[in-house]
């Protein structure tokens, strides 16, 4: 049973006073999974780290790049919101409700 499909053990009366709040356990790894860390800067240009070239330094970033995965060929739109629903989805923006209108 998927953490979405857990029933609901807590009760919702008709104030917050009359309610009892419950949380499912805390989803754990499997054994072995790796460590996952995704960094989002927004007003960044490819350029802007150390790791990319840039004349700026950014020691912290250029660790972290020299001991994971630099992506370099990642199509971004000119709004933060449906480049991000790319990036955690894997699918096109529109896709999952994240439609750009000017």
């Amino acid at each position: 049973m998927s953490q979405s499909e857990t029933p609901f053990k807590g009760s919702i009366g008709t104030t917050y006073r009359d309610s009892q709040p419950w949380w499912p356990d805390e989803p754990s790894a499997r054994k072995g999974a790796p460590n996952v860390v995704i960094i989002v800067l927004d007003d960044v240009g490819f350029s802007d780290l150390g790791c990319y070239g840039s004349e700026i330094a950014t020691p912290g970033m250029d660790r972290l790049a020299r001991g994971g995965v630099r992506y370099s060929n990642f199509h971004v739109t000119s709004m933060c919101s449906p480049t991000r629903a790319w990036l955690f989805t894997g699918r096109n923006a529109h896709a999952v409700g994240m439609c750009i209108i000017w």
